[in-house]
C-alpha cells in the first residue's frame, strides 16, 4: 500500500515540475532576479536573526537555482510532494487517501503569484516537520517540549509555526493548550514588537512570506492551516468511520479514486488560475536579458506582442539584427512609446528599457534607470541582474573602484561568481576594455558631453549617438524608426541628406 502512495506522489511531483518546467518558466525567472543570495555570514545572519529567518534562507537558496527553470521546477516539485508525504504521516484518512494532496495544492497555487516567495513553502514545511517529530515524543517529555519548541520554532518558521501547536493541541484533546497557544504567541509578539524594527502585523503574518510588505498571503495560510482542519474533521466520529477500509482490494480503488478526484480538480483550478498573459511578458524581459534576438524575431512572428514590454523588446531585437528602420511598420508598435518608453517607477517594466538603453550606448541613462529599478524591488532585497548590469555600465564609464564593489558582491554567488571573477581582471586594463567586443564597442558608442536630459527620449539624443559614432547602427535604426513613428518627414529628411554628404 504504501508503494501504492509514493507512486501517486511521484506522479504529482512531476505533474508539478512539467507545469513549472515547460508552462511557467519565466515566474522561476522573475523570482531569481530580483534576489541576490550571497555565501556570506553577514547576509546570512540578517536573515536568520528576524522571526522566520531560516525558512527565509531556505527559500532565497533555492531561488538561486531558478535561474535554470527546470532546476527551479524539480526544486518546487520535490519540496510540495514533501509536504504531501508529511501531510499524509499526520493526518491519513484511508480511502480518502487525495485529500493529503489538498495542502500542496494550495501551496501550488499559491505559487502562481510571482510574488510569492518560497520561504512561506519551507515555513510550511518545517512545521510539519516538526509535528511530526512531535507526535513521536510521549508524556512530560512532550510537553516540555512543546513549551520549549514555540519560541524556537517561531523564530525559525514565522508564524505558520502555530498549526503545528494546534495539531498538538488536538493530539492531547484539551481545551487548555488551544488556550494556552495563543496566549503565549500573543505575549511573544508584544515582546518582540518592542525590540524588532518590523510592522506588528508582519510579526502576525509573516515577514517574508510575500514581496509585498502589506500583502496578507492568503493562499499560504490556507495550505498550512487545511492540515489542522483535515486532522480536526478526522477526529470526528461520523467522519472518522468513513475513512476505514473493508479490503485490500475496495483500499487500492477507492484510493486512486481519491487521487485522481483531488488532483484532477486543483490541477484544472491551478491552470485556470494561471496568469499566462504575465508570462509571455516576461518571457519577452529573459529572452532581451539574455539577447536572444533571433528568438524573440520567430516569437513576435508567429504571435504580435500586445503588451507594452513585448513591443519594446521586440523593437530591440529588430533594431540589433538591423530590421527595425526597414521592417518596424510591419509589426505591432505603440507610437514612440514602444521604441523608448518612458520608465516608470517600479521594479519591473524599466529592466526592458534599460537593456535597450544600454545597447544604444546611452550608459549612463542605462545605469540610473537599473539602480532605480532595483531600489523599487518591494521587499528590499538586491538583484542579481542589476548587479550585474551596474558594474558593467560602471566598467564602460572608467568608475572602476564602484565596478569593483559590485564584482566583489557577486564573487560570493553561485552562478554568477565566474563572470566576475573574468570581469574584474578587465577593471583598469584600458587596452583588454577596448579590445573588448562588448565593452569597448559601448565605450565608443557613449555620450562623451553633458546636456540636459529628460525622461523622454528625443531624436536629438540619437542624433548625438550616431554622429558620434557611424558604427553605432542600433542608433540609425533607431532613429530612423522614430522619424517613421512621429511622421517627421521633414527631419528625416534633412537627416538623410545630412548622412549622404
Amino acid at each position: 500500500m504504501k508503494n501504492i502512495h509514493y507512486i501517486y506522489t511521484l506522479i504529482f511531483g512531476v505533474a508539478v515540475i512539467l507545469f513549472f518546467g515547460m508552462a511557467y518558466p519565466h515566474h522561476l525567472h522573475y523570482q531569481e532576479q530580483f534576489q541576490l543570495f550571497l555565501f556570506d555570514c553577514n547576509y546570512a545572519w540578517d536573515i536568520v536573526k528576524l522571526p522566520g529567518g531560516v525558512a527565509d534562507l531556505l527559500g532565497r537558496f533555492c531561488t538561486q537555482f531558478f535561474l535554470y527553470a527546470w532546476g527551479g521546477a524539480f526544486i518546487i516539485g520535490l519540496l510540495l510532494s514533501v509536504i504531501q508525504l508529511l501531510t499524509l504521516r499526520l493526518v491519513n484518512w484511508g480511502r480518502f487517501y487525495g485529500l493529503s494532496y489538498l495542502p500542496s495544492c494550495l501551496l501550488w497555487l499559491f505559487l502562481l503569484d510571482e510574488n510569492a516567495l518560497l520561504g512561506g513553502v519551507w515555513a510550511v514545511l518545517i512545521t510539519l516537520l516538526a509535528s511530526l517529530a512531535l507526535d513521536k515524543m510521549s508524556g512530560r517529555i512532550r510537553n516540555i517540549l512543546l513549551v520549549v519548541a514555540f519560541p524556537v520554532l517561531y523564530w525559525i518558521v514565522g508564524p505558520v509555526c502555530i498549526v503545528s501547536f494546534l495539531l498538538q493541541a488536538l493530539r492531547l484533546k484539551s481545551q487548555k493548550w488551544y488556550y494556552g497557544v495563543f496566549v503565549l504567541l500573543a505575549i511573544m509578539l508584544v515582546i518582540l514588537a518592542y525590540y524588532i524594527p518590523v510592522p506588528a502585523s508582519s510579526l502576525w503574518f509573516g515577514i517574508h512570506y510575500h514581496r509585498y510588505p502589506t500583502q496578507f498571503p492568503t493562499l499560504l495560510w490556507v495550505a498550512a492551516l487545511s492540515v489542522f482542519v483535515l486532522a480536526l474533521l478526522l477526529n470526528l466520529p461520523k467522519l472518522s468511520a468513513l475513512t476505514s477500509t473493508p479490503s485490500s482490494l475496495t483500499s487500492n480503488l477507492s484510493t486512486l479514486i481519491s487521487f485522481a478526484v483531488v488532483t484532477a480538480c486543483m490541477g484544472c483550478f491551478v491552470w485556470n488560475n494561471a496568469n499566462f498573459k504575465a508570462e509571455k511578458i516576461m518571457g519577452y524581459d529573459f529572452m532581451a536579458r539574455h539577447q536572444q534576438w533571433n528568438r524573440i524575431i520567430e516569437t513576435i512572428n508567429k504571435e504580435k506582442p500586445n503588451n507594452q514590454i513585448g513591443v519594446t523588446v521586440q523593437n530591440l531585437a529588430l533594431g540589433m539584427r538591423g530590421m527595425l528602420a526597414n521592417h518596424g511598420g510591419e509589426y505591432s508598435q505603440n507610437g514612440i512609446a514602444g521604441l523608448l518608453p518612458d520608465v516608470d517607477r517600479d521594479a519591473t517594466s524599466p529592466l526592458p528599457t534599460a537593456e535597450a538603453f544600454y545597447l544604444l550606448g546611452m550608459i549612463n541613462v542605462a545605469q540610473r534607470t537599473v539602480f532605480e529599478a532595483q531600489e523599487a524591488i518591494l521587499d528590499f532585497q538586491k538583484s542579481a541582474r542589476c548587479y550585474k548590469r551596474l558594474a558593467q555600465t560602471n566598467l564602460i564609464n572608467g568608475d572602476y573602484e564602484v565596478a569593483r564593489k559590485y564584482l566583489f558582491a557577486l564573487q560570493k554567488t553561485l552562478f554568477y561568481s565566474d563572470w566576475a571573477n573574468e570581469t574584474l581582471r578587465l577593471l583598469g586594463n584600458e587596452k583588454a576594455i577596448a579590445e573588448h567586443p562588448e565593452y569597448g564597442h559601448l565605450r565608443k558608442c557613449a555620450y562623451n558631453e553633458d546636456f540636459y536630459f529628460s525622461d523622454h527620449v528625443t531624436p536629438e539624443m540619437l542624433e548625438s549617438l550616431y554622429y558620434k559614432n557611424r558604427e553605432n547602427r542600433l542608433a540609425y535604426e533607431y532613429l530612423i524608426a522614430y522619424y517613421m513613428l512621429t511622421g517627421d518627414r521633414e527631419r528625416y529628411a534633412k537627416f538623410i541628406q545630412t548622412i549622404k554628404k
